[in-house]
Order: C-alpha cells, then sequence, then structure tokens
C-alpha cells in the first residue's frame, strides 16, 4: 500500500502527464472558436463563423469523402488478408512461420518515407500504375493489415484449439466450426481491428502524399496544404476540432469491442 504522500504524489503526476497530452488539443478546439484568423492565443474574441466557413468548403468535403473511401478500402484489404494470415500464423505450424510473423508486422515499424517511397517507385516504375485512390488504398493496407493481424493473433492465442477440436469431435466440418466457434469469439477482434485500421489510415499523409498524385486529396493532405495559408487557419482549427472530437468514437469502440469474449458482450 502507498502512503498517503506517494499516492499524492501519483495523482499529480498523472495530472502533469494529462495535461501534457491533452492540453495542445484543448488549445486547437478553443482556437476554433477564436473570431481571429491566426493561431494568435488568447481568443480575441468568440464566434462560430469559421464553422459556417468550413461546413461550405467544397475541398474539406471532397477530401474527407476521400479519405473515407480510402479508409474503407484499406480496411476491408485489411481484414480479409490480416485475418488469414493471423490463423495460418497461429494455427498451423510450418518452415519459416516466426519469419512471416517478422515479415507482416515490418511495415508498421518503417519510417513512413521509406514506404511511401518504395511504394511510388513501385507504381510509377516498375508496373506502370497511375496515381489515384487505388494506389492509396493498397500503400495503406500495408501497415493497416498489421493492426488487424496482430488483434486477430493475439485473440487466437488466448483462445486456443480445444473448442475448435471439441467441435470436430462432434462432427462439425471446417466451415461448421469456423462459423459458429471460431468467428463468434474473434468477431470483437476484427471489430476493434478493423476501427483502428480505419483511424490509422484515415490519419495517415506520409505514405498518401506518395501514393495518391496530384489529382487525389486525403483530409491530412488538405489540411497540412491549406495551414500556412492566409485566412485558413481558422478553418483548419475548426476541421482539427471536430476531429479530435470524431478521434474519441474509434478508441472507445475498439475498447468495447476488442476485450476478452468472456468478460465482454459482442
Amino acid at each position: 500500500m502507498l502512503s498517503g504522500g506517494a499516492r499524492g504524489a501519483v495523482r499529480a503526476w498523472t495530472v502533469l502527464v494529462l495535461v501534457f497530452l491533452y492540453a495542445p488539443l484543448v488549445l486547437v478546439v478553443v482556437n476554433a472558436f477564436n473570431s481571429s484568423r491566426t493561431f494568435a492565443f488568447p481568443p480575441s474574441g468568440v464566434t462560430l463563423r469559421w464553422w459556417s466557413v468550413a461546413w461550405h468548403s467544397d475541398g474539406m468535403w471532397t477530401s474527407l469523402a476521400n479519405s473515407v473511401v480510402v479508409g474503407l478500402g484499406a480496411t476491408a484489404v485489411a481484414l480479409v488478408l490480416g485475418t488469414m494470415i493471423a490463423f495460418a500464423v497461429q494455427r498451423h505450424a510450418f518452415f519459416g512461420r516466426s519469419t512471416v510473423s517478422v515479415l507482416i508486422v515490418l511495415p508498421i515499424t518503417l519510417p513512413g518515407i521509406v514506404t511511401g517511397i518504395a511504394l511510388n517507385a513501385t507504381f510509377t516504375s516498375a508496373l506502370g500504375v497511375t496515381l489515384g485512390l487505388a494506389t492509396v488504398v493498397v500503400g495503406h493496407a500495408t501497415f493497416c493489415m498489421v493492426i488487424v493481424f496482430n488483434n486477430v493473433q493475439a485473440r487466437l492465442r488466448r483462445l486456443g484449439t480445444d473448442l475448435d477440436d471439441a467441435s470436430a469431435d462432434l462432427g462439425a466440418s471446417g466451415w461448421q466450426t469456423f462459423r459458429y466457434v471460431t468467428f463468434p469469439m474473434t468477431r470483437g477482434a476484427l471489430v476493434a481491428g478493423a476501427i483502428l485500421a480505419f483511424a490509422l489510415s484515415f490519419d495517415e499523409i506520409v505514405v498518401t502524399t506518395f501514393t495518391a498524385g496530384p489529382a487525389v486529396q486525403t483530409l491530412p493532405i488538405w489540411i497540412f496544404g491549406n495551414l500556412f495559408r492566409p485566412n485558413q487557419a481558422p478553418v483548419i482549427n475548426v476541421v482539427a476540432a471536430a476531429l479530435t472530437v470524431v478521434a474519441i468514437i474509434p478508441v472507445w469502440l475498439a475498447q468495447r469491442f476488442g476485450g476478452d469474449p468472456a468478460t465482454t458482450r459482442v
């Protein structure tokens, strides 16, 4: 048990860390209502004008739609490939299994600029493909797949194979075992992996820069491109504030569905 002084120190340190993490985000939200056209603080006044301007920004809505399309596409690809590889690595013994695991996780550990340059060279020089939304989806899927793979593999490792073996002993086929036993027990991990993969894709800017081409803008690229333009700071603040609030949703959902199936209702 900690003494009263130690508990007080832990609380103070916790508050300090939370302030360090979230004070900049609070500043962004406050500036979204700042009547000034700059990032000046403290605010010179309070207004909702910039929210109306951002709402009527065609560029923002177009880039937002592109980000959603790319996120959904990359998540779909990541779910299929990441789940298949997780089952292969966790449920089957084969030569080089540990090497495969390392190679699957490697893309998310590489610097984004290295992945972006490699993908750009592959698409443009090796394959002669025109850069667009499709190439962005493929680029994002390379690291989104890691999220799904890690979630599903961790769940399969905790579950073991006892229930699958019991299902097979009772005469169920492989498909029946997967449908009625394995899938319900891994569904939470799949949902959590999909949510986190979408959030990671939605936020990506470095790989997107190298794989999107000049004709495609996702929301992060649109924000970065307008960040230092005259009179655009208020709109950027509004979009950033809205994204800060919306970002809470996937985190909560991932925690909600990513828990152990024995203790979490799905």
